[in-house]
């Protein structure tokens, strides 16, 4: 008796969400302060098409200015302290780029930002190798198992050899780096690099004006590369040989579980190997992901709308001293307009002025899907950490960490007529969730304590206070060197001692304040079951 085979069964069509998530790769690029970080985000933008000519962090005053970093004090001082979302397209697919600042002290928004990103670029310096804010950042980013690709950036300098970086990026960081691209001639003298995800050509590059525009690309075969460049590349070839010998090809599981990275080699401020890093994060960026909520279900990517609020800005546009807050969306469609639920207040919450970003630029957004950033204006009511999620489709995503203060000062208005302002001021700061505003008096203080992960942000508070409300203010020292963050029953505890004193948060959150780590060491002896959590949520 014969048996008729059977019609394969259709697989089910896939959503609009899961077909435009497909076209997505949200990522975030971290480093050490002076590594490039902010001149490789502006490339990444010229070469996607988004910008006609790059800007640099500090040039010629004939030179236009970086995207990235938009506000007045960034381009003053050459610093990036706030993050910023820049959303392009290139290859057909959207890339939602989100730049952190690269300074300790701004490591909290940077943390945040991870927390909305998919991927993420390793960004080093060829002469530095990793460096201890680039380690740290690494951490966190390994702790959410986020796949990292490499860019060995300033090889037009004097630097490590190839090999010499390739070995610290394994003694430092335990993580197998992967060269997918090979310089041509020594750091400092750099001719072009051998691409070998893309057949082991050599492609060369020529210099540009300022870096302002693409750097052109020669692309030779292996004799063409040995009449042309002699030594330099008998030299690559001989490297190459002996890196193969010891390393195979990229392992995309081990990519994708964060133990194994690709290396890139390149000069950002000259436009060198920029495509090449660009090309892979097309190809080699996972796109989104379920992402899991409180009660540890994925929530699939078809699922109705569903995001998160990972930073909030105040003042982007001075002019009508707006709050914008930036959301990830993680399932569903969004529809500017449409109608949703802050899972925190159970209230319900209309998007209407929904904005896609880039820089401070906005252009109104009338739909978004999984992995893109959408920028919520005068959104009053929500926080970093919110989530939002469509009526009748309920989820909340787990609150963002984020690091306890290190710093802390007391703040004093030092012009009464600008009391309003004063305190709205503190309040737009706080609510962008990189600094702490503290009270000993949750309901009044009339000199209350900003807290941060560094000095620099009580600069940068006082600058935005006296540019953006127009006032003047003065700090002064105080004896805490850190905090925990603790419940009720360890603040009642604590405040029967003398090693400690309470402060409350704008949110709600109670910080115990220590003047040093001897006096933390003795609570946590006499007082084990007390809450002293280092690390702090949103």
């Amino acid at each position: 008796m014969s048996v008729l085979p059977q019609a394969a069964v259709p697989a089910a069509p896939k959503s609009a969400a899961d077909v435009e998530a497909g076209r997505r790769r949200t990522f975030a690029i971290i480093s050490h302060p002076d590594a490039g970080k902010t001149t490789l985000t502006e490339k990444l933008l010229l070469y996607g098409g988004a910008l006609q000519e790059a800007g640099a962090v500090q040039g010629k005053s004939a030179q236009r200015k970086s995207t990235s970093d938009w506000m007045d004090i960034e381009r003053r001082r050459g610093i990036s302290v706030t993050s910023t979302v820049l959303r392009f397209e290139y290859g057909g697919v959207v890339l939602n780029l989100l730049d952190t600042p690269g300074h300790h002290d701004f490591s909290e928004d940077t943390l945040r930002v991870l927390a909305a990103a998919d991927a993420a670029v390793l960004l080093l310096d060829a002469a530095k190798g990793v460096e201890a804010q680039t380690l740290r950042l690494f951490e966190v980013a390994r702790a959410r198992g986020i796949p990292l690709l490499t860019f060995v950036n300033k090889y037009d300098r004097p630097g490590l050899e190839p090999l010499e970086m390739l070995d610290h990026i394994t003694d430092v960081l335990d993580i197998e780096p992967v060269a997918m691209t090979w310089p041509v001639g020594i750091p400092g003298d750099f001719r072009g690099v051998v691409d070998r995800g893309g057949g082991g050509g050599f492609v060369r590059f020529s210099r540009t004006a300022g870096g302002a525009t693409q750097a052109p690309e020669e692309h030779l075969d292996a004799g063409a590369a040995l009449e042309r460049e002699g030594e330099a590349w008998s030299t690559a070839v001989e490297e190459l040989e002996l890196l193969e010998a010891v390393s195979g090809d990229l392992d995309l599981e081990r990519f994708a579980a964060g133990a194994s990275s690709p290396v890139y080699f390149g000069s950002a401020v000259s436009n060198f190997g920029v495509r090449l890093l660009l090309d892979a994060l097309v190809s080699l960026a996972p796109p989104p992901r379920p992402r899991a909520g409180v009660d540890g279900e994925p929530r699939a990517l078809a699922e109705p709308f569903a995001a998160q609020v990972f930073k909030v800005q105040a003042n982007m546009d001075p002019r009508h001293r707006d709050r914008v807050a930036f959301l990830r969306l993680w399932s569903g469609r969004f529809e500017r307009g449409m109608r949703a639920v802050n899972a925190r207040t159970g209230r319900p919450f209309t998007i209407t002025h929904a904005h896609e970003v880039f820089g401070d630029e906005r252009a109104v957004l009338d739909e978004a899907f999984p992995g893109d950033v959408i920028g919520v204006v005068n959104a009053g009511d929500l926080r970093v950490g919110d989530t939002l999620h469509a009526d009748g489709a309920p989820v909340t995503f787990p609150p963002i960490p984020t690091l306890a203060p290190e710093h802390f000062v007391r703040i004093r208005n030092r012009d009464a007529s600008r009391h309003k302002q004063f305190h709205r001021g503190l309040e737009q700061l706080a609510q962008e969730g990189v600094m702490h505003l503290l009270r000993r008096d949750p309901a009044a203080d009339p000199t209350p304590v900003l807290a941060g992960v560094g000095p620099l942000q009580f600069e940068v508070a006082v600058e935005r206070l006296q540019g953006e409300f127009g006032c003047t203010v003065g700090l002064d020292p105080t004896p805490w060197r850190l905090a925990r963050r603790t419940d009720d029953a360890g603040a009642e505890l604590l405040a029967k001692t003398s090693h400690a004193e309470i402060l409350h948060s704008a949110d709600g959150t109670k910080l115990a304040l220590f003047t040093s780590e001897f006096l933390l060491a003795l609570v946590e002896r006499d007082l084990p079951d007390v809450t002293l959590d280092r690390m702090l949520q949103r």
